[in-house]
């Protein structure tokens, strides 16, 4: 019986069992080796980690982690939770089971991307999602948002207060764009079908009609999807995003199910290295109390609700 099951390692789950290994508590770290920002080839915004790429800063928590002999990890995928406080199990791919007194969801989301030949393959490294983390190494070069929902208008504003002052939004099919509002920020629109996309030195998008455009980067809103994930197989409650569903959580990142706690891209609408592990934290912070004060962590849930 472990203390706690950290189902995902990444940057917020091994944050999170970074608290509990402080305090000398049993953790499993189960983890399929998939981080959501495996694509990309450097982390920026990261203090002390700017431009590193994030699986050389995920080695290094690892790393950190493997001086403290009550962490234990294991590769492979959750399949089913079961149980409830004090006495989970955990069902792997290996259908080894794992039993904790504690879960904490850190297995991130799923992305759906808009579905365009050759963006799959840009993602991560020309078609980005977030100008925070991308956007200074293209600023000042020309720009697009490819739209996929409401964020696009979003993006694009962002992109031309601070960013470039050549930013184009391919409407790709969507509509209820404020076309004189972006036109005023001197924001172009290009409603023409791009057909695919070609990595180069930037990126090239071919339309069904008319030249091709090149943009030193693509910026694009994905969709999220929890569907069939450890946190949708558990049923815990969600609430609404611009992106889609997110993992709702009180201030001491505890779900609605009691001694599960949820931290990460699954459980914020805002997605960053930086908000992952110091939401890991927390939830490692309130996993721990919930152990020891399990009617106090309730208490302090029940009142933010």
């Amino acid at each position: 019986m472990f203390d706690a099951a950290i189902v995902g390692g990444s940057f917020a789950g091994l944050s999170a069992a970074l608290q509990l290994a402080r305090a000398s508590r049993s953790v499993l770290i189960l983890d399929e080796g998939r981080p959501r920002n495996r694509m990309s080839p450097a982390a920026h915004g990261v203090p002390g980690w700017d431009g590193v790429p994030p699986t050389e800063i995920l080695a290094r928590f690892r790393a950190d982690l493997a001086k403290y002999p009550t962490i234990s990890l294991m590769d492979g995928r959750a399949e089913d939770i079961s149980g409830g406080l004090d006495a989970f199990m955990v069902t792997t791919e290996a259908r080894s089971p794992v039993h904790a007194r504690r879960i904490i969801l850190t297995h991130g989301v799923q992305d759906v991307l808009p579905d365009l030949p050759g963006l799959a393959v840009a993602w991560g490294r020309t078609v980005l999602h977030c100008p925070y983390c991308h956007g200074y190494e293209v600023k000042g070069r020309p720009l697009a948002v490819l739209a996929s929902g409401p964020m696009a208008a979003h993006q694009a504003h962002m992109l031309r207060a601070d960013w470039s002052e050549e930013v184009t939004v391919l409407v790709n099919g969507v509509e209820g764009f404020d076309a004189p509002a972006l036109e005023a920020a001197g924001i172009r629109i290009d409603d023409r079908v791009p057909l695919r996309l070609v990595p180069r030195n930037g990126i090239r998008v071919s339309f069904q009609n008319g030249p091709d455009a090149e943009f030193a980067a693509i910026f694009t809103a994905p969709g999220i999807d929890l569907t069939g994930s450890p946190a949708d197989r558990l049923g815990v409650s969600l609430s609404e995003g611009p992106m889609g569903p997110y993992v709702r959580t009180g201030p001491m990142r505890q779900t609605d199910i009691p001694g599960v706690f949820a931290a990460g891209d699954l459980a914020t609408p805002m997605w960053n290295v930086n908000f992952a592990v110091g939401d890991g934290a927390r939830a490692g912070a309130g996993c721990h109390q919930s152990l020891l004060f399990p009617d106090l962590i309730e208490a302090i849930e029940k009142e933010a609700v």
